[in-house]
């Protein structure tokens, strides 16, 4: 069987073992699903059995699988959220963040370049991560998931604006331009999407909800294609527009009918988290370096400092997320989801490599620190946490009574 033969059958192999494996452990440990799809990356990339290739086509679709991410942590946020006292909250401990994550990159980076990269990797959430995790935890309704959420957001939105600003390979005045252009555009779209006549799309979505039309999805994927290429045009990175087509899609479809809108939801789920995201993920335990990284001391040596860095630049604010009057154990928790990292690291690292301001093992050593974070972070914030009751009551009887069923969401 030749390597790509193997990589057809493998990829989707490990797609299915690790929601298996990942509510296999479940009563004992959460640990999340992602983990397990890195982790057996790992097993049959090039740093394991070798039965897989690092290829350019994985890696395109793996750049689709990281849009998609991307794309459902936007798809979470309401626009309304981000305003007010808990909006200006979470962007205000984001600039926190950003002057411990300068600090840290100078002392960390080799020069000032690397320096601004590291920083700018250091000051974001894994939103997309995390909110799966909240959702089986009963927390996404609650006050205190509302407060991860909206830093979350902060800290998906804020690196993204500072990689299009500072990384883009424009200079700074020309990249602020640039994204004022693209946020015109957005904001655009954003009024028209309030405002515009919606009765045509609310028919439309209807008529097609189970046709082989599926209009819905379709428009939705067009909003995540437009925005994207503006972004990749304009020179924005491409995950801002993955990002901001996700919150546009939300307002798109919004005032409709709430079971159809479950319904679309579960769609972009499926064709999301059941195709695209996990490729990206083991695509990314298949490309990391791990042999490099262990024979480097100094690299491996690393990785707990740069964990350790990554709670402290965004556990900081993390644990002032919910405002006053929140107890010490929802601190810990807020800390915790906030610093949870890891495809923010992965698309910044790759564009440090590719400019040759970070080495491989730096980037490999960060990356890796990221990956502990996703691993460690959220269960350290359940622990001791009595899980409380999910909106969908149903659905939580079913989690309680069958660890598989637990286990089936990215």
């Amino acid at each position: 069987m030749t390597s790509s033969e193997l990589t057809t059958l493998l990829i989707p192999l490990v797609a299915v073992v690790a929601p298996l494996l990942a509510a296999l452990v479940r009563r004992a440990l959460v640990i999340p699903l992602v983990v397990f799809e890195i982790g057996l990356g790992m097993l049959i990339g090039p740093a394991g059995l070798g039965w897989v290739a690092d290829t350019e086509l994985l890696g395109t679709v793996s750049q689709f699988g990281l849009a998609a991410l991307f794309f459902m942590a936007g798809n979470e946020i309401d626009p309304g959220t981000l305003r007010g006292t808990p909006g200006r909250r979470a962007l205000g401990w984001w600039g926190v963040s950003a002057l411990l994550a300068l600090g840290a990159g100078f002392g960390l980076g080799p020069d000032p370049a690397a320096a601004v990269l590291i920083a700018v990797a250091l000051t974001g959430t894994a939103l997309g991560t995390i909110m799966p995790i909240l959702r089986d935890a009963g927390l996404s309704g609650t006050r205190l998931g509302g407060a991860i959420t909206t830093a979350g957001a902060i800290g998906e939105f804020a690196p993204l604006v500072a990689i299009s600003v500072f990384l883009s390979g424009k200079q700074p005045l020309a990249g602020t331009l640039v994204l004022v252009v693209f946020v015109a555009v957005a904001g655009a779209a954003f009024w028209l999407a309030r405002r515009g006549p919606r009765h045509w799309l609310r028919r439309m979505v209807s008529v097609t909800l189970h046709t082989s039309g599926q209009f819905a999805v379709r428009f939705v994927l067009l909003l995540l294609a437009a925005l994207v290429a503006l972004a990749i045009a304009l020179g924005v990175d491409f995950l801002l527009g993955a990002f901001t087509a996700g919150m546009l899609a939300r307002v798109v479809l919004q005032g409709g009918d709430p079971e159809e809108l479950r319904v679309i939801e579960a769609k972009l789920d499926s064709v999301a988290f059941g195709f695209l995201v996990p490729v990206f993920f083991i695509a990314t335990g298949v490309s990391f370096p791990l042999a490099e990284l262990f024979e480097d001391p100094a690299a491996l040596a690393l990785v707990p400092v740069f964990t350790v860095v990554m709670l402290g630049v965004r556990g900081v604010p993390g644990w002032f997320a919910g405002g006053r009057g929140t107890t010490l154990s929802d601190r810990r928790t807020a800390a915790l989801f906030t610093a949870t990292t890891l495809p923010l690291v992965i698309a910044v690292t790759s564009i440090g490599a590719d400019h040759g301001v970070l080495d491989s093992q730096l980037a490999a050593a960060m990356v890796g620190a990221a990956m502990l974070t996703v691993l460690l972070f959220p269960m350290l914030a359940l622990l001791g946490r009595t899980p409380e009751a999910a909106p969908e009551t149903v659905v939580a009887a079913k989690r309680d009574e069958d660890p598989f069923v637990q286990g089936a969401h990215e």
